[in-house]
């Protein structure tokens, strides 16, 4: 038997096309959908808000142009012309401070043992202005004075915070023998307790409690802090290398060598800082094997030299040669790159979900 539907056209022997959903029905369903959409991105936004990779709160690379020069018996950092100004100017009397009172013919292998209290990290640098009240407990310039007098952190002696805001430090670098005590001191310490201790360091400094305001603010001490103790790892191996023809410390050599002064550099790249253009670091053990130190590390893609290794190798490179160090990441570890992992799949099965409920409801 024939009946017709709704437009007056015959229709044999079938019922209606779809269920009749009234409009109360459907704004049920709209709401249940809407709901079901914000709680799936919930998580997800939860999941990205926790990933504390430093890469987010540097919206460039710094690109420090500079090179340090022994001037008279003192470090100065000058821009490469003011460098090449000084070479001229000084080439026929230009003079190092090198005792020559017992000088002979032959090399003395005697150790040179330095004395005095060793570089301090931050020292003289603490005056900056630090938000909250600075005598309250749990402030971030106590939270900085607290953790430096640990005896845990002294036993550590991090490279990684000394290259950065220490005077001490850099004064130390006018003399081999004292900045060989310093390396040797921080090589003493054990790596992995003292990797877990300063990632659990960092994390509280970027407490809200201890110095968070602070570092959202980008404080030059709280960053640089912050970054210090996130590289100790990578700075700890590449600090810690020596020269296998020379038996010398490579950075050592880096920074008492006046033809390789360009070396310095690479120990600013686990601290996100780029190899400016004009370095040419030395075609030699010590720069192969850095790099190899700072690729290894760089598959985990949370830390800093993950953002500066690929624009340095290629340029070390495009000196040396291209097969001189290898210019490619490693694959990525799974911790660094569960947000993407993870993401991917959750969001294409609410996108299936959600189109699949409005064609229903249709």
């Amino acid at each position: 038997m024939a009946r017709s539907d709704s437009f007056g056209r015959l229709r044999r022997g079938r019922g209606p096309a779809n269920p009749a959903i009234s409009p109360c029905h459907k704004l049920w369903i709209h709401m249940a959908v809407i709901f079901l959409v914000i709680s799936s991105w919930i998580p997800l936004t939860a999941a990205i808000s926790l990933d504390h990779s430093p890469r987010s709160t540097e919206t460039s690379l710094l690109i420090d142009t500079q090179i340090p020069v022994l001037v008279d018996g003192h470090w100065q950092i000058m821009s490469q012309d003011e460098h090449r100004r000084l070479v001229r100017r000084e080439q026929s009397t230009q003079t190092f401070t090198i005792d020559v009172s017992t000088a002979t013919g032959t090399a003395d292998t005697t150790s040179t043992v330095a004395t005095g209290p060793l570089p301090t990290p931050f020292d003289g640098a603490l005056g900056a202005n630090f938000s909250g009240d600075d005598a309250a407990g749990g402030s971030c310039l106590n939270f900085i004075n607290n953790f430096l007098d640990d005896p845990t952190f002294k036993s550590c002696y991090p490279l990684s915070l000394l290259l950065k805001g220490s005077k001490s430090f850099f004064d130390a670098m006018r003399a081999p023998a004292q900045i060989t005590q310093v390396i040797e001191k921080s090589c003493e310490a054990d790596k992995s307790s003292c990797t877990d201790y300063l990632n659990n360091l960092a994390e509280q400094l970027k407490s809200d409690d201890n110095c968070g305001q602070d570092y959202q603010q980008q404080n030059q001490v709280v960053v640089q802090a912050y970054k210090g103790m996130k590289a100790y790892e990578e700075l700890f191996g590449a600090g810690c290398l020596q020269n296998p023809s020379t038996g010398a410390y490579c950075f050592v050599s880096a920074v008492t060598n006046q033809t390789t002064s360009s070396n310095v550099y690479l120990y600013n790249l686990p601290l996100n800082s780029t190899l400016p253009p004009s370095a040419l670091p030395a075609c030699d053990d010590c720069t192969s094997e850095t790099m190899k130190i700072y690729q290894s590390a760089s598959a985990d893609r949370s830390k800093y030299i993950s953002n500066t290794y690929v624009q340095a190798a290629t340029q070390i490179n495009s000196e040396c040669g291209p097969n001189f160090v290898s210019e490619a990441l490693p694959e990525a570890l799974p911790d660094s790159a569960a947000i993407s992992t993870v993401q991917a799949p959750s969001l294409l099965m609410l996108s299936l979900l959600f189109a699949t409920i409005l064609q229903w409801v249709r």
